[in-house]
């Protein structure tokens, strides 16, 4: 995994991890990079001062010195329940949500044997979506059957 420090077209910095630098090119030319600050998907990345480990020894001084951590502005605080969803991320899960609905194959309320049927290869392999109570899913997941379930907002066209 390779960490980026990014920049939206909008100026605001935010970081990012990626398989590689090619991964992190494919997804910033088809868009799928959103600025959590305000959305924006033209992404490239920032600046960064390289970590390298100094080769002098340092002081107790130096070990035991804490570092200051800022707090949080308010537009990096996590979501409530009962807040209000942030634009943002409300427009990032609609894009998911589409991406989903475009990519990957609407099973109901099969979801769990068709994953099961994927799984064992008695289905062709492919990306499928839909409705399984959480004692389904966490029996998936236990099988070692990868899920993950997301939150399904209202179409950003309806």
């Amino acid at each position: 995994m390779i960490h980026y420090q990014l920049r939206c077209d909008q100026g605001h910095e935010f970081d990012g991890w990626f398989k590689d630098s090619a991964g992190f090119e494919r997804q910033a030319k088809r868009g799928l990079i959103e600025c959590p600050s305000c959305g924006a998907v033209k992404v490239e990345r920032a600046l960064m001062a390289p970590h390298l480990p100094s080769k002098r020894r340092r002081t107790a001084t130096e070990i035991a010195a804490p570092v200051p951590v800022p707090a949080p502005g308010p537009e990096s605080l996590p979501v409530t329940a009962g807040s209000k969803m942030p634009d943002h991320v409300r427009s990032m899960l609609q894009r998911m949500r589409a991406e989903v609905e475009k990519n990957c194959d609407y099973v109901g309320p099969q979801f769990a044997d068709e994953a099961r049927k994927i799984h064992r290869g008695e289905s062709g392999k492919r990306g499928i979506y839909g409705e399984t109570t959480p004692e389904q899913a966490e029996k998936l997941s236990e099988e070692g059957i990868e899920v993950a379930a997301i939150p399904w907002l209202p179409r950003a066209d309806s």
